[in-house]
C-alpha cells in the first residue's frame, strides 16, 4: 500500500488579525494519506506561521462534499456547485478552508486506490 500525498490550491481564512490590503491568494495545502498507518484517516496540512496538520476521518471529507457533517474540530459542507469548505477549530482560533471541490474529489479517489492495493513483501 502506497501513501498518497497531493497538494490542492485553497483559499485560508482565519480569525487572525490580517492587513486591511492583505490579498487571499490561493496556497497549496497538503492532503495526505497512509493506509498502512491509520486506514480511516487523512491529513490536511495547512501553510504558514501556525502551520498545522489536521487529521480526522476519511469518511468526514467524503460524506462533507455532499451535504454539512461534522462536530466538534472539524466541520466539512458543499460550497456551491464547485467548492468545499473544510472548517478547523482550534484553542489558537478557527481556519476556514474553501478548496475546488474537484481536487478533493482526485484525492479520495486516490486513498480508495491505495487502501485497495495489495500488500507486498
Amino acid at each position: 500500500m502506497s501513501v498518497v500525498e497531493q497538494y490542492a490550491r485553497a483559499h485560508i481564512v482565519t480569525d487572525a488579525a490580517l492587513p486591511l490590503d492583505a490579498e487571499q491568494e490561493a496556497v497549496p495545502v497538503r492532503l495526505r494519506y497512509d493506509p498502512e498507518r491509520d486506514p480511516g484517516t487523512v491529513r490536511i496540512g495547512l501553510p504558514g506561521a501556525g502551520a498545522r496538520e489536521w487529521m480526522f476521518d476519511r469518511r468526514l471529507l467524503e460524506e462533507g462534499l455532499r451535504a454539512p457533517t461534522g462536530s466538534g474540530e472539524v466541520r466539512v459542507w458543499p460550497c456551491g456547485r464547485v467548492q468545499a469548505v473544510v472548517e478547523f477549530h482550534s484553542a489558537q482560533g478557527v481556519s476556514v478552508v474553501q478548496f475546488e471541490r474537484q481536487a478533493l474529489l482526485r484525492f479520495l479517489r486516490r486513498t480508495y486506490t491505495a487502501a485497495a492495493e495489495p500488500v507486498t513483501h
